[in-house]
């Protein structure tokens, strides 16, 4: 009897015990899952908040007024890239760099560019739009030139136009630097260096204009002649430096007007402007050799040695900038100083 009542218990307590463990089993594995969940739950929602933070969330943004109409851009975008060289210039003024940029026809002002930290997206006139989405850009800033692919690249990131009109170079150029200074919060740096730039321009207009020249600006395209007057991309020249046009009549066109070496004799301009398109382009120019023919050393301009080889790739391509508008500067300094 009392071995078969030890026998029982025991078989009892058995039982209590595998019961305890089953008990046990199943509460460990809810409080596993519990925390299992609680983890994932943890991580989706780490996960939501960087894509909400990256989308805009919880981030300043600022409406920006141009060519193209308004756009809202973050401010202080970490991810920026460029098809204006104008403004690339401006940019490093204010101490901001881009991811990528058009490297086709890099200026060698801008020389730093090249190395593969920064990507290369194509040219000017044709764009790489899979590289420029590949980067996942914030703000992407284009010129006239790509004004027609407006909307291609607007479908990648918001984009704004910055555009230059000769006709008001420094309207176009105030504004322009200003719209980038308010997205970077630069506007103390843009207000100096725009300062540092108007000084410049009135103490050279007053010079230019005390001599009472005249001027005609060519663009040479391999053999060929274009002229540019003050509504012109080249325009700076007579509506803020002070030279008078020579041909009033010329048509506001972005190409210019083409012209003959006759028109040139006929004109017979105090001072004769020359930008070599080859030079802007690809580094090599024929300009000088273009104009090496007996009609031009006939003009006024070439007996008083007073033309002038300006900075092909400055005027050409990178007008609208800080550095650029100097350069400008300096150069009519330059050959205003013999005078």
């Amino acid at each position: 009897m009392e071995i078969r009542s030890v026998f029982t218990i025991n078989k009892k307590g058995k039982i209590k015990i595998m019961k305890f463990i089953k008990k046990l089993s199943i509460t460990c594995s809810m409080l596993l899952i519990g925390f299992l969940v609680s983890c994932v739950g943890e991580n989706t929602t780490n996960k939501t908040d960087n894509q909400n933070a990256y989308q805009g969330v919880n981030i300043e943004t600022i409406m920006v007024k141009h060519t193209k109409g308004e756009t809202e851009v973050n401010k202080n975008p970490q991810r920026v890239v460029t098809f204006d060289y104008g403004s690339l210039d401006i940019l490093e003024n204010l101490g901001i760099d881009v991811l990528g940029l058009p490297k086709e026809t890099l200026p060698k002002m801008f020389e730093k560019y090249k190395d593969s930290k920064y990507e290369n997206l194509g040219g000017l006139k044709e764009p790489d739009f899979e590289a420029i989405n590949a980067l996942n850009p914030e703000l992407i800033i284009i010129s006239g030139r790509q004004s027609d692919m407006y909307d291609k690249f607007s479908q990648i990131a918001p984009t704004i136009l910055l555009s230059i009109d000769g006709s008001k170079y420094m309207e176009d150029l105030t504004n322009n630097a200003n719209v980038l200074g308010s997205i970077f919060g630069k506007e103390d740096i843009v207000a100096t260096k725009l300062n540092e730039i108007q000084s410049k321009i009135s103490e050279l207009n007053t010079l230019v204009t005390s001599k009472n020249l005249n001027a005609l600006t060519l663009l040479v395209n391999e053999g060929n002649l274009s002229a540019y007057g003050d509504k012109s991309r080249f325009g700076i020249l007579y509506n803020s430096f002070g030279f008078k046009n020579v041909d009033e009549t010329l048509q506001d066109s972005t190409h210019g007007q083409q012209v003959s070496f006759e028109y040139v004799v006929d004109k017979n301009p105090n001072v004769l402007f020359v930008i070599d398109r080859g030079v802007a382009t690809s580094g090599e120019g024929a300009a000088e050799t273009v104009l090496d023919n007996d009609l031009i050393k006939s003009t006024d301009s070439y007996k008083n040695e007073n033309i002038v080889y300006l900075d092909a790739q400055v005027w050409y391509l990178v007008s609208g900038g800080f550095n650029s508008t100097n350069s400008m500067i300096a150069e009519i300094e330059n050959f205003m100083s013999k005078f």
